[in-house]
C-alpha cells in the first residue's frame, strides 16, 4: 500500500501518517528529510522524535531520498517519509537544476518500484495567496506538481485539515475517470 498524506502546518497530517504506517504491523523506518538550521527548527524536530515509537528504524537524508526508498524496498518493510516538501526545499536550496530533475525523476521510480508499505507526508501549499517572490512561488508550483504526480502513483490519498482526516482517494486513479458522470 502506498498511501500520500497531504495537509497544512499543524494539521495533524504526521500523527495520522505515523497511525497509518504504525498499522502495518511491519518494521517501519521513519525517513526524515528536514535539516536543523536554527533553535525553533531543533524544536519541531525534537517533538516529531517525541511522537513516534523508540523502535522505528530513523533515517536522516535531507537530498538522496530515491537512494533510501531503493534500499528499504522489500514487501515487508514499512517505510513513513516526512516530509517531502522539506525535501523539495533541501533541492531548490542547491540551486542545481539538473540535480533537482534528476532527484525528482528518481524519487518517481523509486516510488513506484516501492513493494512494502509506504506513507509519504507532503504538505498542501496551493490554498494561500500567490508568494510575493519568485522563489516562492516556484516552491508552491513544484510541489503542487510533485503532490499530483505522487497522487497518481500511490493508492490511497488523504489531505488532514484541523485533525481531521479526509480521503481523497482510496483505489487507483484513473486519468479517463469523468467525476459528474453518475
Amino acid at each position: 500500500m502506498k498511501h500520500l498524506v497531504l495537509g497544512g502546518v499543524r494539521s495533524g497530517k504526521s500523527a495520522f501518517a505515523q497511525e497509518q504506517v504504525a498499522a502495518s504491523g511491519k518494521p517501519v523506518c521513519y525517513v526524515a528529510t528536514s535539516q536543523v538550521w536554527d533553535d525553533e527548527m531543533a524544536d519541531r524536530v525534537r517533538l516529531h522524535k517525541e511522537s513516534r515509537p523508540s523502535e522505528w528504524q530513523l533515517i536522516e537524508e535531507p537530498i538522496e531520498l530515491a537512494n533510501v526508498l531503493n534500499s528499504f524496498n522489500s514487501p515487508d518493510q514499512a517505510v513513513i517519509v516526512e516530509c517531502l516538501t522539506l525535501w523539495l526545499t533541501n533541492l531548490l536550496g542547491l540551486e542545481d537544476e539538473e540535480r533537482l530533475e534528476q532527484e525528482k525523476a528518481e524519487l518517481v521510480k523509486a516510488v513506484e518500484a516501492f513493494q512494502g508499505d509506504l506513507v509519504l507526508v507532503s504538505s498542501e501549499v496551493g490554498l494561500g495567496i500567490m508568494p510575493m517572490n519568485a522563489l516562492a512561488r516556484r516552491f508552491g508550483d513544484e510541489a503542487g506538481t510533485m503532490n499530483q504526480l505522487l497522487a497518481k502513483l500511490t493508492d490511497r490519498v488523504t489531505l488532514v485539515a484541523a485533525g481531521l482526516p479526509m480521503p481523497l482517494k482510496s483505489q487507483p486513479f484513473n486519468d479517463q475517470h469523468d467525476y459528474f458522470a453518475k
